[in-house]
């Protein structure tokens, strides 16, 4: 079978195995989109979880959101209510029979997990769970969106923060951003260049800009990684995308400049087509310097 249609077979079996086809998700009487929510309001704590939130973590329709929380609070399980910080913002909390029901779906759960899990071996058990874990970590892989967005951005600001923050506490001297060279947002704007920015859920992860010079190599600049998100392949997914848009820009090749502990860059560099060259911007806290020709 090709790719696609395996993965429309793995998707049938699960569905069928976990229950999800019937109306009444583990016999408690309500959909599994509905038992989720619950449980997702629940997972947020005694504050509540806000619906813009909800919409992005699940990525559901906020006609679909507003329908599947009604009928929530019809059974007396939810309330939907104005932040009292914010009354721009709507939460939902789990009412007492909220947070009951969902201590059943939890006892429920472990009941359906046991059924699929007891009549395996040790070794079978062992290796449905390895794969599991690899599915989980290459499905959230699948669901982060590279998006280019302006630098001036509070999801780009956020990014470039983080990135500072790390670099801070991982070079043995420290980091200061004053000292390193500085790059203004219009150079990350084009016709003077480009900024991506990676989501998962709505939340920024990962970011990676690229600085034109004219007929010179362009910059790769600012690539950063969320520690939540790191072991995805998301540093290489960058690399790769802002490879393609400094193509797609007329580039024929890109450099870039990394300090000596950040160990797992260097290799990804190096593994991706780039060599070493000599000092090229004069970078202070740069100790290599890499190329790449495009194309």
């Amino acid at each position: 079978m090709d790719a696609i249609a395996r993965v429309r077979q793995f998707n049938r079996t699960v569905t069928e195995r976990i229950g999800a086809l019937d109306d009444g998700y583990l016999s408690r009487g309500r959909p599994l989109g509905q038992s989720r929510l619950l449980w997702e309001i629940g997972a947020s704590g005694d504050g509540g979880a806000q619906l813009r939130e909800l919409r992005e973590r699940l990525e559901l329709d906020s006609g679909y959101l507003s329908r599947q929380l009604r009928a929530l609070e019809a059974d007396g399980l939810v309330r939907v209510e104005t932040s009292p910080d914010d009354t721009r913002v709507r939460v939902a909390r789990l009412t007492p029979a909220g947070v009951a029901e969902r201590a059943e779906l939890d006892r429920s759960s472990d009941a359906l997990v046991g059924g699929i899990l007891d009549p395996l071996t040790d070794r079978q058990r062992e290796r449905l769970l390895a794969a599991m874990d690899e599915v989980g970590r290459l499905m959230t892989a699948s669901a982060v969106e590279v998006r280019t967005v302006d630098p001036a951005d509070p999801a780009a600001r956020a990014s470039v923060a983080a990135y500072f923050t790390e670099l801070a506490s991982r070079f043995d001297i420290g980091f200061d951003p004053a000292r390193t060279r500085p790059t203004p947002d219009d150079e990350f704007r084009e016709p003077n260049g480009t900024f991506l920015v990676a989501f998962l859920h709505g939340d920024p992860v990962g970011c990676v800009g690229l600085k034109l010079h004219g007929d010179e190599p362009a910059e790769v600049k600012r690539l950063w990684v969320a520690s939540s998100t790191r072991g995805l392949g998301l540093g290489a997914r960058l690399l790769r995308e802002i490879e393609a848009a400094a193509a797609g820009l007329g580039v024929a090749a890109v450099r870039l400049d990394t300090n000596r502990t950040l160990t797992e860059a260097i290799a990804m560099y190096r593994s991706h087509g780039y060599v070493e060259i000599p000092d090229f911007n004069g970078e202070p806290y740069a100790d290599f310097w890499f190329e790449k020709r495009l194309g």
